[in-house]
């Protein structure tokens, strides 16, 4: 499983150079997690797999297999893709940016730009074939902290490009690909349905939806490429039309496998990795006991929880299971006019050992201190 298409960043290898000189905290951050392993690329790992299954089912013979850069230009990232100015993914409450023009890849679409760079498929386009490409690996976006979301996770996308002259895409040519997948991951007999959907770069666009356990799971987001995408992508749309699909893989593990918490796809203990495997439904190891802290404090009311998770995760790293907010109110008679109150939760729990009171206390010491220095905020011990 070979990628055929590596594409070589320039600038990504000067900005990682960059980052690697800095030493604020935000920097340190950032190159954490694109040091962190690529699991759909590690052999044993579920989501590599997942990533084995789909990449070898007959509908996607000949596709090319494309390896993208995991730092991107903003405009390959949102204005190519037609994501609205005002589009939460370009709020640095939600993405995390290198510097004003570059971020870390929210997804693995953004392949489709550099599929279509590479010299041997502009020879194909102008020879008017058809093209087609899968692309995986570790996306970053932030994110709540609980058992089943991660900042950093992994995907897979799919496209098919056909000049029209030979077929027309429509729905029902996507839903076929769709229905192959799904029964590649969760079986030939597995119940599935398709609802429309939204989306910046496809239309119309559909999820899909499996059935399990008697719910219905949102599973896949997919369409038709939209023509205005298609035009920024230098692709005349009167001449070319085509499918497009991209689904985390995390969810599809978890669902598979009855995973009750995300971050045991990262875990190296063995009695857990042993368990790890498609189709096979986990059992506990052994639950270990939470250590519960709760956290108050008045901050500015231009506050983001999405950055103090960030720093939660800093300190805590992989032994905060979730973190939920309690409450949060003003009161400015109490705390001054544009101040906040929050109480979060955090639960600490490991998944390989049992924690101590001890350490939790200086985990959450460490807390408290971040929470002033980084935010000026002012704990409420009352």
């Amino acid at each position: 499983m070979l990628e055929n298409i590596v594409i070589q960043s320039d600038e990504e290898k000067r900005l990682r150079e960059i980052l690697g000189s800095k030493n604020d905290p935000e920097s340190e951050r950032l190159k954490r997690f694109l040091n962190m392993p690529d699991l759909s690329r590690t052999p044993g790992n579920p989501l590599n797999e997942l990533i084995k299954r789909l990449v070898n089912l007959p509908e996607f013979k000949g596709f090319d297999i494309i390896k993208s850069p995991e730092i991107v230009a903003t405009n390959i990232s949102f204005d190519i893709f037609n994501t609205p100015l005002d589009h939460p993914s370009r709020s640095k409450s939600d993405t995390y940016y290198v510097d004003e023009n570059h971020v870390l890849r929210t997804q693995t679409t953004v392949m489709w730009y550099y599929h279509l760079s590479d010299d041997q498929i502009k020879k194909r386009i102008k020879n008017n074939e058809t093209i087609g490409a899968l692309s995986y690996g570790k996306v970053y976006r932030k994110d709540e902290i609980d058992r089943h979301h991660m900042n950093i996770f992994h995907q897979i996308d799919g496209w098919y490009l056909v000049p029209r002259s030979q077929k027309v895409i429509d729905i029902q040519d996507l839903q076929n690909v769709l229905v192959k997948i799904a029964q590649a991951i969760f079986g030939n007999h597995i119940k599935y349905r398709f609802n429309e959907d939204v989306f910046p770069f496809t239309d119309p666009s559909i999820e899909m939806e499996i059935e399990k356990d008697g719910k219905w799971v949102e599973v896949l987001g997919s369409g038709v490429v939209h023509k205005k995408v298609l035009r920024n992508l230098g692709i005349d749309p009167e001449k070319y039309t085509g499918w497009a699909f991209g689904f985390g893989l995390e969810r599809l593990a978890i669902v598979s496998m009855d995973l009750p918490d995300i971050r045991l796809l990262w875990s190296n203990d063995e009695r857990v990795k042993q368990q790890l495997k498609l189709d096979n439904k986990y059992k506990e190891v052994s639950k270990f006991p939470p250590v519960v802290r709760d956290i108050s404090f008045v901050v500015n009311k231009d506050f983001v929880p999405n950055d103090y998770f960030d720093v939660i995760r800093d300190i805590g790293g992989d032994l905060v299971e979730q973190v939920e907010l309690l409450d949060k109110y003003e009161n400015a008679k109490k705390f001054g006019e544009g101040k906040l109150s929050y109480t979060f939760r955090v639960t600490y729990r490991s998944i390989e050992r049992t924690l101590t009171n001890e350490e939790i206390n200086r985990i959450h010491s460490k807390l408290e201190e971040r929470t002033e220095t980084d935010f000026a905020g002012k704990i409420r011990r009352e």
